[in-house]
């Protein structure tokens, strides 16, 4: 109904944040991480938005970015998984850190989300998997130039596994992860380093 909403930030609040537009104040729940992106009071922002319709109630949701909103949706999807549960998701880190998270299956990471227990974590990762692209995680790779320890032969073979369901060759894969292979002894960032060198970076 409505895609986004565009107004003066009025108020921060705990789990929310007010927006002034064509004289009406949108209160809208949001993530911590949409809570940090937006900026200070009196100033302008644009919110992606979802409303949630129940019987007992109408809630709208916000966003600071389009892909924030769409791992939103794809987080309701879960079966268990309602707004406030995939909100407390989104803001326990940073997105490129929660779509790696399912991509490698990291239920430990995906369970330290408030009201996330091993089993929905798992199922998380399960359900979503699939829908993690090879855009959602190369978008957002951050530098990473700190040396690691001797690196895992299990690390090594999760990466590459990781990069072949992102759609990468099995060539391509082993090749990417090679060169990275001697800078970290974690499969994520195994990942985001090889993708960094395929991007030319």
């Amino acid at each position: 109904m409505y895609a986004f909403i565009e107004g003066e930030v009025c108020e921060k609040l705990n789990g929310s944040i007010v927006l002034l537009a064509s004289g009406v104040g949108w209160q809208l729940n949001c993530s911590n991480n949409t809570l940090q992106a937006a900026p200070p009071l009196g100033e302008k922002m644009r919110c992606y938005t979802y409303l949630s319709v129940r019987e007992d109630a109408m809630e709208l949701f916000g966003f600071a970015t389009r892909e924030e909103k769409e791992m939103f949706l794809q987080l309701t999807s879960v079966s268990g998984i309602g707004p406030k549960t995939a909100l407390g998701v989104l803001g326990a880190m940073p997105l490129r850190d929660l779509n790696l998270a399912i991509l490698l299956g990291d239920v430990n990471a995906l369970s330290r989300a408030p009201g996330i227990g091993k089993k929905t974590a798992q199922r998380i990762a399960l359900e979503l998997k699939d829908k993690i692209s090879q855009a959602d995680v190369s978008a957002a790779v951050p530098v990473q130039d700190t040396a690691a320890p001797a690196l895992s032969p299990d690390a090594v073979t999760e990466a590459i596994e990781a990069m072949i369901a992102l759609g990468y060759s099995s060539t391509e894969a082993r090749n990417a992860i090679s060169q990275v292979r001697d800078r970290t002894d974690k499969p994520e960032e195994l990942i985001r380093l090889a993708l960094r060198a395929m991007a030319g970076f």
